[in-house]
């Protein structure tokens, strides 16, 4: 077909050139338009697949960009109390995720912990354990109820003010590929934290022994993700990381359900000196990392089954006791 379209082209420039209608160089110049052309048109079409690709994620990028958040983290209003105390206060909450509105997740929410206190939350994946640390943050808004610090609803309170007199320490810490330092300093990007302060973290957080074993010290690069250390390390610094900002509430999601036995303690020893002071909220995994809390809730289908501290749950001989059960079995 090619070829044919070459032949009619030249039979039919050779006609216009023969009428004296068109020179022969004009015809040329035509001809080379007209393939270079049509070369151009398949090596474009080529990409076609591409393009449509690149349309669908252009849309959701622009879609996300434009979006304006029911929560501003940005947002100059609210309250900005002088001191924090670390009262919480969950009082008749209900919360269903937006992605999935028919699957409610807290029901009438009730609980509190006053200030230096450590609350432990248990119960079984899905039941609601985390969404209670993500109100707290005001991530979300609960649809019923209110959350309280210190008396105040949280939804008055200036959200950079609220989220900066609290730390979190998670299940999978995430570091950045540049030293322990900055690593730890970036625990509160509002301001230059000195480097006593960095250090007074990390032996807060029992990492400062193994960095002075370091050449570099904490000028160390942790590498990608933090793949030059362990993952016993890698939440040491994770939690040096958040108590830099000294936060009067500390939250601490499963962090040691990801650690092996001896890493495990390790960890645990530091949280516990992190705990010191500080009202915290234990997401726990492990059971025998709570069992000196001064509150244990145990979660079923988003609302409160059993509380008290691990003696009494133990003597209910419920839910919790099952539980415990099944874990001591489970390490024979």
């Amino acid at each position: 077909m090619m070829y044919f379209s070459y032949a009619g082209c030249f039979r039919f420039g050779a006609y216009l050139v023969g009428r004296g209608i068109m020179d022969f160089q004009d015809v040329l110049l035509v001809f080379s338009a007209i393939v270079f052309g049509a070369m151009a048109v398949g090596q474009v079409s080529s990409f076609a697949p591409d393009y449509a690709k690149a349309k669908v994620s252009a849309a959701h990028v622009i879609m996300i960009i434009e979006k304006t958040p029911v929560i501003d983290s940005y947002s100059t209003e609210g309250l900005k109390p002088n001191t924090v105390e670390g009262n919480v206060t969950f009082n008749e909450v209900v919360f269903n995720y937006p992605t999935r509105p028919d699957i409610p997740v807290l029901r009438g929410l009730s609980l509190e912990v006053k200030k230096g206190q450590t609350l432990a939350l248990v119960g079984s994946s899905g039941c609601g354990k985390s969404t209670v640390v993500q109100l707290l943050e005001r991530f979300y808004d609960p649809l019923a109820g209110t959350v309280l610090i210190d008396g105040k609803e949280i939804k008055h309170l200036n959200v950079q003010w609220l989220r900066a007199h609290m730390g979190i320490v998670s299940q999978e810490p995430i570091l950045f590929d540049c030293s322990i330092g900055e690593n730890i300093a970036y625990g509160d990007n509002s301001r230059v934290v000195s480097q006593e302060e960095i250090v007074q973290a990390a032996k807060e957080a029992n990492i400062h022994p193994f960095v002075e074993t370091l050449p570099d010290k904490y000028n160390t690069r942790v590498g990608d993700k933090g793949a030059q250390l362990s993952g016993g390390q890698k939440q040491r610094i994770a939690i040096a990381r958040a108590l830099v900002r000294q936060p009067r509430i500390l939250l601490l999601d499963e962090a040691t359900s990801a650690l092996d036995t001896e890493s495990e303690k390790v960890v645990q020893e530091a949280l516990d000196k992190a705990q010191e002071g500080r009202t915290c909220i234990v997401i726990a995994h492990r059971l025998s990392t709570i069992q000196n809390a001064d509150l244990i809730v145990v979660f079923q289908n988003g609302k409160v089954k059993e509380h008290g501290t691990h003696q009494q749950l133990l003597a209910q001989k419920g839910i919790y006791f099952s539980m415990v059960s099944v874990h001591a079995g489970a390490k024979r």
